[in-house]
């Protein structure tokens, strides 16, 4: 009898074991009555009923990484590319989870692949390299809708590496190099045809400045001339009212002035080596005579008026 009584403290206590259950913190069990779900215990402290009550599913509630494996897919303009991802999601319906799908991750996996080739297939090479972005966001669209059946929330897909073949990788590299001599050979002929430009400019700015030099010149010689003109005038007039009072010396100063410019000019000329008087020199003694005279006459004149007055 003891050894009965043994046994069945000994059994109780298991039962008793077997019905209290602690659900760690990121968990959820799914609790099953008779292979029936009836309820999920979230994390903490939990009894079940012995023997009707047991746990069916462990569920993991973190966020979790799923491995997307290299495939090879055909593009729209028939290049063949190496690639792979990575895909983050998190559990939100545990029971759905569990009951919904057999093997969640292999679905998940299978999935993914799938809408891989279909999103690459549509897009072309150089679409493929410089939008990858673009193509993460759709295969996201896709991939979380069709999940929600499961219980599960894809938070984010991305693609890893996108390999062309050899071949295609030499021939892109070719063709950037050229793109590259291109843009280049574009640049240095511009700044050609900028310096061109400029330099026209210049020259035009040259010409202009120096029309209007040569312009303000002739402005100031002819105004200088005229100046001269006008003086000479005054003074012709001056010698012509003096010849009209009777005075034969203003001629002569007039006739002695012009003599003496004529042998200034002979004389400081750089290509005359002899010089020939042309007339007497006794007559342009004369003429200094005549100027002498002229000057004297004029200055009897200016104090014969300050007398006067």
């Amino acid at each position: 009898m003891e050894a009965v009584a043994l046994v069945l403290l000994v059994l109780v206590l298991v039962i008793l074991i077997k019905s209290v259950v602690i659900v760690r913190q990121g968990y959820e069990y799914t609790v099953e009555n008779f292979g029936k779900l009836t309820r999920t215990l979230d994390p903490g402290f939990h009894i079940l009923i012995p023997i009707i009550e047991n746990i069916g599913a462990k569920i993991n509630r973190k966020e979790q990484v799923l491995q997307v494996a290299s495939q090879e897919v055909i593009t729209k303009d028939n290049a063949m590319v190496t690639v792979n991802g990575v895909l983050f999601y998190q559990i939100q319906n545990a029971s759905k989870a569990a009951y919904q799908v057999e093997n969640l991750d292999y679905a998940i996996m299978n999935l993914v692949m799938t809408n891989i080739r279909t999103v690459i297939g549509s897009m072309e090479i150089d679409e493929l390299l410089s939008q990858r972005n673009i193509i993460n966001q759709k295969l996201l669209d896709v991939v979380d809708v069709a999940t929600i059946p499961w219980g599960v929330k894809v938070t984010r897909v991305e693609i890893k590496d996108i390999t062309p073949p050899t071949d295609l990788i030499d021939a892109m590299a070719r063709q950037m190099k050229a793109e590259r001599d291109k843009r280049a050979n574009i640049l240095e002929a511009e700044g050609l045809r900028q310096a061109e430009i400029l330099r026209a400019e210049g020259e035009k700015q040259a010409v202009i400045l120096d029309a209007e030099g040569k312009k303000e010149a002739a402005f100031r010689e002819a105004e200088a001339r005229e100046r001269s003109a006008k003086a000479e005038a005054a003074a012709t007039q001056m010698v012509s009212d003096a010849i009209a009072k009777g005075s034969p010396n203003a001629l002569s100063y007039f006739l002695g002035q012009k003599y003496i410019e004529a042998l200034q000019g002979i004389v400081t000329s750089p290509n005359e080596k002899l010089i020939m008087l042309p007339v007497d020199t006794t007559q342009v003694m004369g003429t200094v005579a005549g100027i002498s005279e002229l000057v004297k006459d004029t200055l009897t004149s200016k104090t014969t008026t300050k007398k006067i007055k």
